[in-house]
């Protein structure tokens, strides 16, 4: 514990935050009126995030429909003022008769840019082998977003950015970073050996995108927001969709993605977060090494802690999954972060609505994890 990953900095760095509560978070006394907290806290969220505005509710093209075990599959396509086109599944019982409650799912980083919802669906028997690895590795082998819709929810699956079809574009990035990784072939489009070298690339190539985010006035989970919104927007817009009963969640990457989503947006009434709860006390000292430039936000930490993002949404019901072995985490910063929203909850009146669970094993969303998280969505949902 005499050591961290910024070496003789670390403790120095963390002391900034030691001794004091972040200015907005609920457990400081002053905040009692929950309203008047909530609106106050957002209003700093949003001013570090930094959203940019991205136009009102896209035009939805229907690509094309079809079945597939037990499941109506949309292939839809939306657009936005920049890069190519987002493309989305949506997912529902074929004998779905009336409005159903939605899910929002969001798929995880897993180190593959390449993909992008792919990673939590399936809609043929003829499958990418890449991804039947990706699922095994993190899922237990199921399309976990398939599954959910079977137990009677419409769920939408859209590439984030910049994953899959939102992904940066080999030949249309400057020479200047080709070579980030020298030697790297890009002479297949579509190979094996192109999908893990272009992996291997955008891996290296996340810090650039995150810097010119940042000159440019914003930050990588403003514009996951602000895209991740326009998906709210499309799913709560249907007609087959209940939109007082919209749930979402995802693993890793999917669950940064939900704490900002389901902490911002009360449209949201049930958030599920698997493999993404901490303190900032781990990632100075012990874990920021271990995660994507998606995951921050300058500054953030004065006023809320990481856990109070996710918080910020009390007194809806929130379910925090955490594995005990997972590498990118301190197992005592994942329990301090629960006790941290936990508290949070028991002020507001609401211990009934915040549940952590932890599970044996590494960074993953087995089917165990999966049960109880679909139960949870059952029970506040349905």
């Amino acid at each position: 514990m005499n050591t961290s990953i910024i070496g003789d900095y670390g403790k120095w760095a963390a002391s900034l935050l030691e001794g004091r509560l972040p200015t907005y978070s609920f457990r400081r006394e002053e905040w009692i009126d929950i309203p008047v907290w909530k609106k106050q806290a957002k209003k700093f969220l949003l001013e570090r995030m930094a959203m940019p505005i991205i136009g009102g509710m896209p035009d939805v093209t229907i690509m094309k429909q079809y079945e597939y075990n037990g499941l109506h599959i949309e292939e839809l396509s939306w657009e936005l003022p920049y890069g190519r086109a987002t493309r989305a599944l949506l997912l529902k019982p074929i004998q779905a008769n009336k409005p159903l409650p939605g899910i929002l799912a969001f798929h995880d980083h897993g180190l593959q840019k390449y993909y992008g919802l792919e990673k939590i669906t399936q809609t043929s028997d003829r499958r990418d082998p890449i991804m039947v690895a990706h699922q095994k590795e993190y899922y237990e082998g199921h399309a976990w977003a398939n599954d959910i819709a079977k137990r009677g929810y419409v769920v939408l699956i859209s590439d984030g950015f910049p994953f899959g079809s939102r992904r940066m574009m080999i030949d249309h990035v400057s020479e200047d970073v080709h070579h980030i990784w020298p030697g790297l072939d890009f002479k297949n489009p579509g190979s094996e050996e192109y999908i893990q070298n272009y992996n291997l690339w955008a891996a290296e190539e996340e810090h650039v995108i995150a810097k010119s985010l940042l000159s440019a006035g914003t930050t990588w989970p403003g514009v996951f927001f602000a895209e991740d919104q326009k998906a709210l927007d499309i799913l709560c817009s249907r007609k087959d969709v209940d939109q007082n009963r919209i749930g979402c969640g995802g693993l890793s990457g999917g669950g940064v993605r939900t704490n900002f989503m389901a902490g911002l947006d009360p449209r949201i009434k049930c958030s599920v977060t698997v493999g993404f709860q901490t303190t900032w006390k781990d990632l100075i000292m012990n874990k920021s090494y271990t995660h994507t430039w998606m995951a921050f936000v300058p500054l953030l930490s004065k006023g809320l802690g990481y856990p109070e993002i996710l918080g910020l949404r009390l007194p809806l019901p929130t379910f925090v999954l955490n594995n005990s072995n997972d590498p990118l985490f301190t197992l005592s910063e994942q329990q301090r972060s629960d006790e941290i929203l936990k508290e949070i909850y028991k002020k507001a009146g609401a211990e009934d609505y915040y549940k952590c669970s932890f599970y044996p094993g590494p960074h993953k969303f087995d089917a165990s994890m999966q049960k109880d998280a679909f139960d949870w969505f059952d029970q506040w949902l349905k």
